[in-house]
């Protein structure tokens, strides 16, 4: 009897013990002495093929500044909420009133800035240009507890935020495996990044650009939770407990 009861008692032991031990603390090798001397990767923003600019000018010249605040209207894609912007298109080109064609896609917005400013001297006297990116996405997708495509104000967003945006992840959510999906001109980059690490913050995918797709990766547990093969375990450690306990009330 009791070499049966502990046979019952190492058997349902073993069960438990094969749950995975999984790290959900984010940075978790992040030291004291590390905090300070971490040194993140700032990412550049350009303009990219089909990107919707807000171009705004301000000048002595009141018939360019109207011609520039009747942009044409685009709405999101619900019917809703239109913007005025004006468009890159599959050249790289943007075509403004006044200045005509030019060539913005790999620009920094400051580039942009600059580079119509320049253009626009040569027709309007001392001319103020703003310049906005209207269409920056992202879309967070996988074990998260909101999944969703967020419209980002302004340039900057990194991977944490955006993670915040979506509810950040769920437990079943693998941490040290984050996929960042990014296309930049026709091609179409996958990196994994580990967010148990510090070191995450040196990769220049850790600050996000537009129509970047993050995708957390569900762990194994929550496929073999899910799995009808798996369903009876907590049935049968159950009843093995049961029998253990049953088993001993006997034996006394």
């Amino acid at each position: 009897m009791k070499k049966l009861q502990r046979s019952l008692v190492l058997f349902a032991l073993a069960l438990c013990a094969c749950t995975p031990q999984r790290n959900l603390v984010y940075f978790s090798n992040l030291s004291e002495l590390s905090k300070s001397q971490i040194r993140t990767y700032e990412s550049e923003i350009k303009i990219q093929k089909n990107d919707l600019l807000s171009i705004s000018v301000n000048s002595l010249n009141t018939e360019s500044n109207i011609l520039f605040a009747s942009s044409t209207g685009t709405a999101d894609a619900d019917g809703s909420n239109k913007r005025s912007g004006f468009k890159v298109d599959n050249s790289g080109m943007v075509t403004l009133p006044v200045t005509g064609s030019l060539k913005v896609e790999g620009l920094r917005i400051e580039e942009a800035q600059k580079l119509i400013t320049q253009e626009l001297n040569k027709f309007v006297k001392s001319p103020v240009v703003d310049v906005q990116l209207l269409n920056f996405k992202i879309t967070v997708i996988g074990e998260v507890n909101k999944p969703a495509s967020f419209t980002v104000p302004g340039e900057q967003i990194n991977l944490l935020e955006a993670l915040g945006m979506a509810g950040d992840m769920t437990v079943y959510g693998k941490r040290e495996n984050v996929l960042v999906i990014r296309e930049t001109n026709g091609e179409r980059n996958m990196v994994r990044l580990n967010l148990n690490k510090q070191e995450v913050f040196q990769s220049p995918y850790f600050h996000l650009k537009q129509n970047d797709v993050i995708y957390v990766e569900p762990d194994k547990s929550k496929e073999k939770e899910f799995s009808p093969n798996n369903r009876a375990l907590p049935i049968v450690t159950a009843c093995i407990s049961a029998v253990a306990v049953l088993v001993t009330a006997l034996i006394r």
